[in-house]
């Protein structure tokens, strides 16, 4: 198997990104391909930083794939010429609310408030202020991706469903029924969005989000020969195996 490296969900923290970039190209060297899973904006401080430095290195075309997360659709939807709501959410959750961390997000491209704003205002704020190109990296970011035996994507999977009829909400958004379920997939599932406390191999999926978004560190991994390993900063290291 050719290896393949994996990102987490970044959460706009940019040093945290540039080190796990580093430890990537310290096993496998500048041309490595990495697969990114999504969430690279929203709760940390430098989303705008973090898009940039995506944006600039999509224009270099490396050798990395780009998903879309959860809250990169958010983020999405917000920039339209008419923001909306990402529809998976809860009743009475918006992607400006505390918990989600839209308004880290804005502040990062310098747009912040404090008190009452009206909706149309700041949106008006973050068309001028948003570069367009950051837009369009998040319009055009992949759903899933395959590499030989191993398919990443954000969330996951819906258990009993053939891949050609996933969708999108789920493969972006899905958490307990993919969570919990022990089918075995065609292809083991690479993921994140769902924080855990270090990433994780299950019988059937790898989770790499290690809760970033929470100041947790953001740990790459590699995948090769069917094994999958971490990489610290003294190089590969066992992951993390559900005990059952």
């Amino acid at each position: 198997m050719t290896p393949v490296y994996a990102i987490g969900d970044v959460h706009g923290n940019l040093d945290a990104l540039l080190e796990a970039i580093s430890r990537v190209e310290a096993d496998g060297g500048p041309d490595a391909k990495i697969v990114f899973l999504g969430d690279y904006t929203d709760r940390g401080a430098q989303s705008a930083g973090v898009l940039s430095y995506l944006v600039q290195s999509a224009q270099e075309q490396r050798n990395w794939v780009y998903l879309k997360g959860n809250h990169d659709r958010m983020f999405e939807y917000f920039m339209e010429d008419t923001p909306r709501h990402d529809p998976y959410l809860l009743v009475g959750y918006h992607w400006l609310h505390d918990r989600l961390g839209g308004r880290d997000t804005l502040k990062s491209y310098g747009i912040e408030w404090d008190g009452p704003r009206r909706l149309y205002d700041v949106h008006a704020e973050a068309k001028a202020k948003i570069p367009q190109d950051h837009i369009d990296f998040l319009r055009g970011l992949d759903i899933t991706h395959r590499h030989e035996e191993l398919l990443f994507v954000h969330a996951g999977l819906r258990p009993g469903v053939p891949f050609a009829d996933q969708t999108e909400e789920d493969m972006i958004w899905i958490r307990d029924e993919f969570l919990t379920s022990e089918e075995q997939f065609p292809c083991t599932i690479v993921h994140g969005h769902s924080p855990v406390q270090t990433p994780t191999r299950y019988s059937n999926r790898v989770n790499l989000d290690g809760g970033a978004g929470y100041g947790r560190p953001l740990v790459p991994a590699v995948f090769e020969n069917g094994d999958v390993w971490v990489l610290t900063k003294e190089g590969r290291a066992p992951i993390e195996t559900e005990k059952r």
